[in-house]
């Protein structure tokens, strides 16, 4: 099925049109903020809304543009949105203009209140820990951060290995919000066969808490229609720097449902509903699986949202869902 005839049905209607890597934040002011990947990979934009659906028709600002030379020149990746100690900052990743696969990740910060009108300033890339002779060394991307129990974490795919590279899943405590505190660890590798069709990879990472877990879906595999997500829990009073801690679980949680036209589902966020009962997520997806030429080339991978129901054992469950135009 290609994007000229592709099958529009009740569950695959966009949120957002071609915007990828969606990151939606809940703020104390009441606003959802939403920032996304844009085709031509050469922004960082905002949206505020106080309702989510209101995401679709709220005014877009572009807050930063990649540089002409240099670092940060090309490829500017899967922004978030995070508000740290009082100030905005947004986590992208990002190649240089003349080295356009050096990717790494980077962050920038706001001072002020409204981060749509409010000036940014470039801390440049992500700093390791001190004694960290491994992290940021290679294709580094996807960063995503979250606080527990009074301590801050960085989650990051970066690529390992020579030859055919693997992607995997790094974590470590945060010193402030540009400098890591620890030495990576590794939370996951490609293990099974839905992780490795077309790349090795694992990527993507978003953090959700309920009860007393903490889940981490992510997203594996090539961009195209095998793209799927995966997901890791650990116990909210467990070592979430101890590998152990986490387990994952065997088969894909969400992934392509040609009976639906949804094709591709991955590298979401977490957010709540408007009166803060729901869990929210927030994904990419294509209403079509026939792509030509290079998958990130292809600019229909659109926002799109469903709501997480739970189990009688805890756990989340991914299902697409009929929406309301």
């Amino acid at each position: 099925m290609t994007k000229e005839n592709f099958r529009k049905t009740a569950y695959n209607t966009p949120l957002v049109e071609q915007r990828a890597d969606p990151f939606v934040y809940k703020h104390m002011d009441g606003y959802y903020y939403f920032t996304a990947s844009v085709p031509e990979y050469d922004r960082i934009i905002l949206r505020k809304s106080k309702e989510i659906k209101g995401i679709v028709n709220a005014k877009e600002v572009v807050v930063w543009n990649k540089h002409d030379t240099g670092i940060m020149g090309y490829h500017i990746w899967a922004p978030e949105i995070h508000y740290l100690d009082g100030k905005w900052y947004i986590y992208f990743a990002a190649g240089e203009a003349e080295k356009i696969w050096q990717i790494r990740p980077y962050v920038l910060m706001c001072k002020d209140e409204n981060p749509l009108t409010g000036e940014w300033e470039e801390l440049g890339m992500m700093q390791c820990a001190n004694e960290d002779e491994f992290s940021f060394r290679a294709f580094s991307l996807d960063a995503t951060v979250f606080e527990h129990n009074g301590k801050k974490y960085y989650i990051w795919a970066e690529k390992v290995g020579v030859g055919k590279m693997i992607s995997n899943l790094y974590i470590a405590e945060m010193e402030t919000p540009w400098k890591l505190k620890t030495v990576q660890v590794l939370l996951t590798t490609p293990d099974y066969d839905w992780e490795r069709v077309m790349y090795w990879v694992d990527e993507g990472p978003a953090i959700l808490k309920h009860d007393n877990r903490i889940f981490l879906a992510f997203s594996a595999s090539g961009t195209g229609a095998c793209y799927c997500v995966g997901l890791m829990y650990a116990d909210a009073d467990a070592d979430l720097l101890d590998p152990a801690s986490w387990r994952k679980v065997r088969y894909p949680v969400l992934k392509t449902d040609e009976e639906k036209g949804i094709y591709g589902p991955g590298h979401n966020s977490f957010t709540k509903s408007e009166d803060g009962t729901k869990d929210i997520m927030i994904f990419h997806a294509r209403q079509y699986d026939e792509i030509v030429g290079d998958p990130l080339r292809d600019p229909n991978r659109h926002t799109m949202m469903l709501e997480v129901e739970w189990n009688d054992d805890g756990m989340p469950v991914f299902e697409f869902q009929k929406q309301d135009n």
